[in-house]
């Protein structure tokens, strides 16, 4: 997919003044709240009528000023999922899901609601009504009513914000199932950077109206670490652990690591800020940390006030910080041996 964006939206005190060019399968739009994120939405979608510019999709315009282009929504075939999910409360799941399938042309029609059952595992609540549903289960008939109009492009509007970080999680593996599943492209607008990495390929960055960067979605995390209250988000992928001592052992990197504070004994994903990462000299005689990993140095980069320590653990890689009077103490250059040192107890399930 391609996606051109040149706009300028004047509402109030507030100016929306874009010139993006972006391509790929999994686009992210993110920026702090105010910065213009729903504005850009409600104009993609066709909701709200930029004062002039153009909007090219796959290089044919949805909107033009100069040519006097102005696609309706129901023409650009952009579906929308919301914060909200927005499923009508007098119709059940099934009428609901078959409400843009419906108004889909027949000749455009590519999807089948068996099959976007299936995918998204709400087969056996094709008789209930929205009021009896949990917000997982009405998050992904949402999903499903936008995937069943064939759209062209996916478009999603802080999807998972109303939703605790249980359900935030599950949800997740379904939205990215169903756009590789139905080849259906997406911009994912979110102001939660986790949610960034885990959902796009790059990120067009946007503050006070204006696009500031567009770039991976690894690149902004570590640009960000310094100013950010959890630092540098480093996501493991965890194997099926064995318990030992009270604590869960997850294989990792061809060695272990050890896990308590209430991780459940399944594989999955953890997440392990930089800040819970000690960096050693040399092997520390006693310590309360349960693991100690002899890493390498690959690289290292500046944010903020912060150093960030790019280690090879083992082939793995994890991102560390501390600030410059312990980089110096510590004399870490590229290349050179350090321990890293982290508790059991750092480590949170996603």
């Amino acid at each position: 997919m391609e996606l051109h964006l040149q706009l300028h939206k004047q509402q109030g005190d507030f100016t929306l003044e874009l010139d993006l060019n972006v391509s790929g399968e999994r686009i992210g739009i993110f920026g702090p709240s105010g910065s213009g994120k729903s504005t850009l939405v409600s104009c993609l979608a066709g909701l709200n009528r930029p004062d002039s510019g153009r909007i090219l999709l796959d290089g044919k315009p949805v909107f033009d000023s100069t040519a006097r282009i102005n696609l309706a929504p129901e023409k650009r075939r952009i579906a929308l999922v919301f914060q909200q999910h927005g499923l009508f409360p007098h119709l059940n799941v099934r009428k609901n899901l078959l409400y843009g399938y419906q108004r889909c042309p027949t000749a455009e029609r590519r999807i089948e609601l068996a099959e976007v059952a299936e995918v998204l595992e709400i087969a056996d609540l094709m008789g209930q009504m929205p009021e009896t549903l949990s917000g997982g289960q009405s998050q992904r008939v949402a999903l499903g009513r936008a995937i069943l109009s064939s759209p062209r492009l996916l478009l999603m509007d802080e999807p998972l914000s109303a939703l605790d970080d249980d359900l935030r999680y599950r949800i997740i593996p379904y939205l990215k199932l169903v756009s590789e599943r139905f080849r259906i492209p997406f911009v994912f607008i979110s102001h939660s950077l986790l949610e960034m990495r885990l959902m796009a390929e790059q990120v067009a960055v946007l503050e006070k109206g204006t696009l500031t960067a567009v770039m991976t979605p690894e690149e902004l995390a570590r640009q960000r670490m310094g100013i950010s209250p959890s630092g540098y988000i480093n996501l493991l992928e965890l194997g099926a652990p064995q318990e030992r001592q009270r604590l869960l052992a997850f294989p990792w990197a061809g060695g272990e690591l050890l896990l308590s504070g209430g991780a459940t004994a399944e594989p999955g994903m953890f997440e392990l800020s930089s800040k819970d990462i000690i960096l050693c000299k040399r092997h520390p005689e006693a310590i309360s940390a349960r693991n100690l990993l002899p890493c390498t140095v690959r690289n290292l980069f500046e944010t903020g006030s912060k150093i960030g320590v790019e280690l090879d653990c083992k082939g793995a890689v994890l991102v560390a910080e501390i600030v410059p009077d312990a980089a110096r103490e510590l004399a870490v250059t590229i290349g050179s041996t350090i321990w890293a040192a982290i508790k059991a107890s750092a480590f949170r399930r996603l």
